[in-house]
């Protein structure tokens, strides 16, 4: 037996999100940019989006977010070991904000941290905190998924502004084994940095801290480039991953994406040979929450019964870096609450 099967796997045992208040439908949006609302849904399937407001930070909204992870988790939920959060949007530059949602959890202690791979934050993030109870460093894992992405976003891009919107999806994880409903893995990532410029923010970090071009700091999108890309990226880190795992596309119940585009979804799961009756979409009224959309659609998925206890996930993401990656396990039986 190896030490990883002694020591157990991550099992999924408690699952929350939260968005903002306010919404910005696509009516809104046409008021103020050259777009309307048939021109977005016809390219994103994006009805509306949650965007933060004056006051409310990554931070606020993942310890939404965790909090109702750990209630979900019930006794689970306790004694929890590290807290990772998954986000390209942190509180500060420094320190990482990962210490403070512990500590407004009341988790002060735990170990906490930040994992940065932007919209495939979420699955680097669950392999991390797979890999923590793995190695025998935690028990309990709090992982959240949290990202105020319309705060990077130049407000008059037409191009940007209808896709994205904000939000926190967290999980628990606890020790278990590989057989058990909830098991986590195996996994596959990648990533490609020798196509950074196709999603990118290029002021802010240490190499263009400060620009007197208001526009480099704000996200930069090559969108049919991205497309390309994302659609083949999941599409080849799906077959792997399933392959590690055993399973062929036949046996996957449902299909759960990063929510970037509906046709970026639609398209993978058609390169793969899935039904569209397998693929869990909820971009419609969240809009790319960035790391945030794997869990919330969890969320919505778990709530409205189309996760059920038994049933065969394929988890699959692509974001900017280039990074993607994949996993699968067998749905738990875990009771949420729905989005507020």
């Amino acid at each position: 037996m190896s030490t990883q099967d002694a020591r157990g796997v991550a099992v999924l045992a408690g699952l929350g999100g939260w968005l903002p208040p306010r919404v910005v439908d696509n009516d809104e949006l046409s008021r103020r940019l050259d777009t309307s609302d048939e021109w977005i849904r016809t390219r994103t399937g994006i009805a509306k989006r949650h965007v933060v407001h004056t006051g409310l930070s990554t931070v606020d909204m993942a310890v939404e977010a965790g909090r109702r992870a750990l209630e979900s988790a019930g006794p689970y939920g306790e004694n929890v070991d590290a807290v990772v959060l998954a986000t390209s949007t942190p509180d500060h530059v420094c320190p990482a904000s990962a210490p403070q949602v512990a500590a407004e959890l009341g988790l002060s202690g735990a170990a906490a941290f930040d994992v940065n791979a932007v919209c495939s934050g979420f699955v680097y993030a669950l392999a991390t905190a797979s890999g923590l109870i793995s190695g025998g460093v935690a028990k309990r894992v709090l992982l959240v998924g949290a990202d105020a992405f319309t705060t990077l976003l130049d407000p008059d891009d037409r191009t940007t502004v209808p896709i994205f919107g904000d939000g926190a999806g967290a999980v628990v994880l606890r020790e278990g084994s590989a057989d058990e409903l909830g098991a986590v893995g195996p996994f596959d990532l990648h990533s490609d940095g020798e196509l950074a410029e196709l999603l990118i923010v290029p002021a802010g970090g240490s190499r263009r801290k400060k620009s007197e071009n208001a526009s480099d700091h704000f996200l930069k999108m090559q969108g049919p480039a991205v497309f390309r890309h994302a659609t083949a990226r999941m599409a080849s880190s799906s077959r792997a991953v399933l392959e590690k795992a055993g399973w062929t596309t036949s046996d996957v119940d449902r299909f759960v994406g990063h929510q970037a585009n509906v046709r970026i979804l639609t398209a993978t799961a058609k390169n793969l040979g899935l039904p569209a009756d397998s693929l869990v979409v909820n971009i419609g009224h969240t809009g790319n929450t960035s790391a945030a959309s794997i869990p919330l659609a969890m969320v919505d998925a778990a709530v409205d019964g189309m996760l059920q206890p038994g049933d065969r996930v394929l988890v699959t993401a692509f974001g900017a870096g280039l990074t993607w990656g994949s996993t699968v396990l067998r749905w738990p039986e875990l009771a949420c609450a729905p989005l507020p």
